[in-house]
């Protein structure tokens, strides 16, 4: 296994009903991809392959999440009959409070090994549109959704907000070019939308 020794020490220092479901999810990731690489992204466990992010966890108080980043997993776990826990909190697979809310360890198994041949192909999981088409909606970053997820407020003020505004925080966050300035950004994001504020808001007469 090629580990980071700061991933042992995220999951370490997580709740204690983390600890179990961070170890396990580490080891599948490893079995299911053997040349996986360890990462730390904007304070989350990442597993690289090839260079590329293939897969992220997080642990908060009351739950963990555990994300693949290619859309086409979304299709999968769909197949899998999991598609329907995608919304109940950042992460493809919901919220995480015990290792029996994962599907068992040969269906992810099958997902990681489906991850890393999408990685693998060679096609970007994120594929820029067509010239001259319309923007798509900006695609909300893994650490601003698991931001999002953790304040109602947050979260509601972002939705309500029109895409060009969602967009603005999103570019702001994702042209940071230290991962500590990505954080402040994250933080101030959040304590912005709680309060209603756009990006631009202090130049607003």
């Amino acid at each position: 296994m090629k580990t980071d020794p700061r991933v042992d020490e995220k999951i370490a220092n997580a709740p204690a009903f983390a600890r179990p479901i961070l170890t396990h999810l580490r080891r599948l990731v490893h079995e299911g991809c053997p040349d996986t690489e360890e990462t730390v992204k904007w304070g989350m466990p990442f597993f690289l392959h090839r260079g590329k992010s293939m897969c992220h966890m997080a642990a908060f108080k009351a739950h963990c999440v555990f994300g693949f980043w290619h859309p086409e997993l979304e299709k999968a776990l769909a197949r899998e009959g999991f598609g329907e826990k995608s919304g109940e909190a950042a992460g493809l697979l919901g919220r995480i409070t015990r290792k029996e809310d994962l599907p068992d360890g040969a269906t992810l198994l099958r997902l990681i090994a489906e991850a890393a041949r999408h990685n693998e192909s060679g096609k970007p999981a994120r594929p820029r549109p067509a010239g001259g088409a319309r923007k798509p909606e900006a695609e909300v970053p893994a650490d601003l959704a698991l931001r999002l997820a953790s304040s109602a407020a947050a979260a509601e003020k972002f939705k309500g907000f029109s895409p060009s505004h969602r967009r603005e925080y999103i570019e702001w966050i994702n042209e940071a070019k230290r991962e500590e300035t990505r954080l402040r950004r994250l933080d101030t994001t959040l304590e912005w939308l709680a309060e209603g504020k756009p990006r631009h808001w202090k130049n607003q007469g």
